[in-house]
Formats: structure tokens, C-alpha cells, sequence
């Protein structure tokens, strides 16, 4: 497992989601997006995934993922590659069922205060409407790329 920076923890942190990528049976690339519920210096990410879907089905194959996060606003980025284990909900720990459902009340929340300030986005609260996750995908990370360009990576 690769230990992360502290600068790429709170990148990851302050994004609302993030792109999942995985191998599907027939070799191709697939992508998803998915909300990240906590990532750690030691390098283990916690990932959503509602709907057992093509990611589920592709990692349970092969457990090969990348996880990708942009601000293109600041330019900035980094993909992080390593082998996920699908755990599911009576396998997690209290604390990690706990952080998600802090997730949902904060994105609702934060949605509702843009509103009220009239940027008008989803005219209902998706986030409430969401299934109760049945397992989470869990990834230790074993590589990390930084997707910033090479002449603007040390200019904050």
C-alpha cells in the first residue's frame, strides 16, 4: 500500500465525487462515478457504490481500478491505481457506515443552501432518494499519478 501525501488526502476530501475505472470482461475500460466516503494517509479509499452494477460486476473479476479527481478550476489532478475488495455493509466498521450517511446529509444540505440562493440545480434532493448501500468498495492504493501538468505542478 502507498502511503499519501497529506495534499492529495484533502484533494481527494474536497471533491464531490470522484470516476472509478475498472476492466470489464471484455478488456475495455469502464467508468463510473462514485462518492468517496474517506480516504486515509495510509492509502485505503472508501468508495460508494448504490446500484451493483457494471463496477460491481467488473470488480468482482478483476479487482484492477483507478480512481480519478479533476478541479479544473485550479488545474489540478491525480489518479489513483490499486486493488479493490467489495465489502459488504455488516462488514464495515461503525465509523465508515456513519461517514456516508454524514455525506448525504451534507450534500443535501449544501444543495438546499444553493437553491435557497438561486442557483437552481435538481428541482428534488436526489441524495435522499438514494438506496441504502448493501457494500462499499474499498481500494488500497498502490500507485499514484499526478495529473498536473509538469510546468504548473509547483506553482500552488
Amino acid at each position: 500500500m502507498k502511503t499519501l501525501k497529506d495534499e492529495i488526502v484533502q484533494f481527494f476530501h474536497s471533491q464531490g465525487f470522484v470516476i472509478v475505472s475498472t476492466v470489464d470482461k471484455d478488456g475495455r475500460v469502464h467508468n463510473s462515478c462514485k462518492g468517496l466516503v474517506k480516504i486515509d494517509k495510509a492509502g485505503s479509499i472508501y468508495l460508494l457504490d448504490l446500484y451493483k452494477g457494471a463496477t460491481y460486476n467488473n470488480l468482482t473479476r478483476n479487482p484492477s481500478v483507478s480512481i480519478t479527481a479533476v478541479d479544473e478550476h485550479r488545474f489540478r489532478g491525480f489518479c489513483l491505481k490499486g486493488k479493490a475488495k467489495l465489502l459488504k455493509r455488516k462488514e464495515l466498521e461503525p465509523e465508515i457506515a456513519a461517514l456516508w450517511e454524514k455525506k448525504i446529509t451534507d450534500r443535501a444540505t449544501h444543495r438546499v443552501i444553493k437553491n435557497i440562493k438561486g442557483e437552481k440545480g435538481h428541482p428534488r434532493h436526489p441524495e435522499v432518494l438514494l438506496p441504502v448501500p448493501e457494500y462499499m468498495i474499498v481500494v488500497e492504493i498502490e500507485q499514484v499519478v499526478d495529473l498536473t501538468p509538469q510546468h504548473l505542478r509547483n506553482q500552488g
